[in-house]
């Protein structure tokens, strides 16, 4: 029986498959098929299956469908949509906030709605602040706004009522007519997605969600035929943004959960992983094809934010205010920059090397695959000798060096550099990108990273693991066993769950405990019945209680775990406050603006590393005699010259043993780089340590 994860990346689709009976696993990286991601997935699932013949029991799947549509990648042409509003404000999603994603470009341009203002409607109709209703709705705008939809014959519509947060009684009204009298499969409401106030950013997240679900729908449909025509019949359970999972089914009902899904996945993994080796504060850094990404993780959690701007422009890792569309559902708090291996190197026309922010994606990728004559990060490691020369994944994928050679040499050419040098300023630009994401999840959180343990994976993480590192002062490294695979290998360690909210908007002197504990009693017993469509019993579910907190006047909230009472949140408020931003006003009055409840059904292997369907123990499993010698050696380029180090085999490496840097550790998915002056050591179930 296998429990599969199928993470779909920017440059590479991975798979990883764990058998329990067996003790073992099967790993598959193959190159994405961006316009059509499911090919990639079935070709290696098909690949998968020939070779074993055995029954998929989980098959757990990640992907940037929803994120490349929302990027505008050619064949994800995202489908026509209505907003239907309430009359006056058919132009709240264009007029947005005040920000400016460019404070000082007169020229500066918001992004393109998501809806053409033609094929924005409206009806008459009032509901006030409390959920009262001011103005019932006018039958013959109804009927107008009707035959309007009619008219345009949209994918999808969005309903977005105002004020529909505290009383979505009209919204559900409007979609009821529209699907009974037009048979429109996809009708979003925004109080059924959104339930919070702020109109601007509930109106956006229902409009983000109205023109993802055709395609994400489609997509995900398209990927369980194909499974099934190859036997798979488990149902596809799918990571969300916040870090759990849900069914496939449910997750194409609320595609905008789905942006992060595969960063997502990653640090789960991660923060599972800090949990088994009780590290009490890690860093996640992801360096894939494509991106790089990185996370802070605190007593075993990552942490997570409320609220995201998809598709929108960032800036050294910062997301950039008023540069995308806000999508108000939970996201692991990531900051993320483009820096993968595919990153393409250029001169600009100040005769000055440049990295990024355009890569090479999976076609045609990095020069080094034979597609292309575009340097990028990939071709810098090859040229450096910290990359085979010949080939990666095991010998099943070819690198011609001679082309990543001759590709930076065109650089180097126009800067009057010599080729290694070149090789190395690249990677010396792109540490400094990767360093300002690793700060700003942590010293501009309030955190210092010389507290914290880096946990590097992707396929090219473990490389650039101890440049950063020291950059930012972390004495300790750790990287997982097949690094280059753990977002998939978190699609099987990652919870069932199912989260809602509600608003409340009231000081906590005004609530009683009664009305907290009969919110949180409403949300949970829907999250519940989510959950027990998936074939969860009440017996394996947990639920998590959190409050939304501020203090009167203020525009931004701090989460707050609901445990026994108010007084209790009231004064956890107040530290959290003091700790975050060095003050708190403990005479101020404290509002509880929303309730979110959490209902999480873990996977009973998730945290056991001697089950045997976890990775770690599966791969401990099959390791066959173990080596501690280099299985060869290699020119390696470290500052000025060439210096010739052991390579290593990962799978050859006995636990306890210790590898003096500089060396080179490689495996089927990824290349560990060993820098000077630090020394990794094999811990029991073989993951690395690196230390200075």
């Amino acid at each position: 029986m296998l429990r599969v994860g199928i993470d779909v990346g920017g440059t590479f689709t991975d798979v990883f498959a764990a058998d329990g009976e067996r003790g073992t696993v099967e790993i598959r990286k193959v190159p994405t098929t961006p316009r059509a991601p499911e090919i990639a997935v079935l070709d290696a699932v098909r690949s998968l299956l020939q070779r074993n013949r055995r029954v998929v029991e989980w098959l757990g799947h990640s992907s940037t469908i929803a994120t490349n549509a929302l990027l505008g990648q050619q064949g994800l042409e995202l489908p026509r949509v209505v907003l239907v509003t309430t009359r006056g404000f058919r132009d709240v999603i264009e007029i947005g906030r005040q920000n400016r994603s460019r404070i000082y470009d007169l020229f500066v341009e918001r992004p393109r709605p998501l809806v053409a203002r033609e094929d924005r409607l409206t009806v008459k109709e009032r509901i006030d602040y409390a959920g009262a209703v001011v103005e019932p709705i006018d039958e013959q705008s109804l009927a107008e706004a009707v035959e309007a939809v009619r008219e345009r014959m949209p994918c999808a519509v969005a309903v977005c009522l105002l004020n529909a947060y505290a009383n979505g009684e009209h919204e559900r009204r409007v979609a009821r007519e529209l699907r009974e009298r037009l048979q429109l499969e996809y009708v979003v409401c925004s109080s059924a997605i959104d339930p919070e106030y702020r109109e601007y950013e509930r109106f956006s997240t229902a409009v983000v969600s109205a023109a993802l679900e055709p395609l994400v729908a489609g997509y995900l449909a398209a990927l369980a035929d194909g499974l099934k025509e190859n036997g798979v019949t488990a149902p596809v359970h799918v990571m969300r943004s916040d870090g759990g999972m849900s069914e496939a089914w449910i997750a194409a009902k609320t595609p905008a959960a789905l942006i992060e899904s595969g960063p997502a996945s990653g640090v789960i993994a991660a923060a599972a992983l800090a949990r088994r080796r009780r590290i009490e504060r890690a860093l996640s850094f992801d360096m894939g094809g494509t991106t790089a990404k990185a996370g802070a993780i605190l007593d075993g959690k990552p942490e997570v934010v409320t609220e995201y701007e998809a598709a929108g422009a960032t800036h050294s890792g910062r997301a950039i205010k008023g540069s995308g569309y806000p999508v108000r559902y939970p996201f692991v708090d990531l900051s993320e920059v483009s820096a993968g291996g595919g990153t393409i190197a250029w001169i600009d026309d100040a005769k000055r090397l440049r990295v990024g922010p355009l890569s090479a994606g999976a076609d045609p990728g990095p020069a080094c695959y034979g597609r292309s004559d575009r340097a990028t990060v990939t071709d810098a490691n090859v040229v450096l000798g910290r990359l085979h020369q010949t080939h990666l994944l095991g010998g099943t994928f070819p690198i011609d060096a001679r082309r990543a050679r001759d590709a930076i040499a065109m650089l180097g050419v126009q800067i009057g550099l010599g080729v290694e040098q070149t090789a190395g300023g690249i990677i010396r630009l792109i540490d400094a990108q990767m360093a300002k994401a690793l700060r700003i999840v942590t010293i501009e959180r309030g955190l210092d990273p010389r507290d914290f343990t880096m946990i590097a994976f992707g396929g090219n993480g473990p490389l650039h693991a101890c440049s950063l590192a020291e950059e930012l002062g972390i004495g300790r490294v750790v990287v997982p066993l097949h690094p280059g695979l753990l977002s998939a290998q978190g699609l099987l360690v990652v919870d069932l769950s199912a989260e809602h909210a509600h608003s409340v908007l009231r000081a906590t002197g005004d609530t009683r405990e009664e009305e907290i504990a009969q919110i949180f009693a409403s949300l949970e017993s829907r999250g519940r019945e989510l959950l027990r469509a998936q074939g969860i019993t009440d017996g394996e579910m947990r639920v998590l209680r959190v409050l939304d907190v501020r203090y009167s006047g203020q525009s931004f909230e701090l989460q707050i775990e609901y445990a026994s009472s108010l007084r209790e949140v009231e004064q956890r408020f107040h530290n959290l406050h003091r700790s975050r931003y060095g003050y708190a006003v403990e005479d101020e009055i404290v509002e509880l603006v929303n309730a979110r409840s959490t209902v999480v059904a873990t996977q009973p292997h998730g945290e056991r590393s001697d089950h045997p369907c976890h990775p770690e123990r599966a791969h401990t499993n099959v390791r066959a005699t173990s080596k501690d010698r280099p299985n060869e050696t290699r020119r390696l380029w470290i500052e000025s010259s060439f210096v010739r180090v052991p390579v290593f085999q990962r799978d050859d490496l006995l636990p306890g043993g210790e590898i003096t840097g500089p060396a080179i550790i490689e495996e089927y998915d990824c290349t560990t780089y060993v820098a000077p002056e630090w020394r990794a050591r094999v811990l029991d179930e073989g993951t690395l340590s690196l230390r200075r």
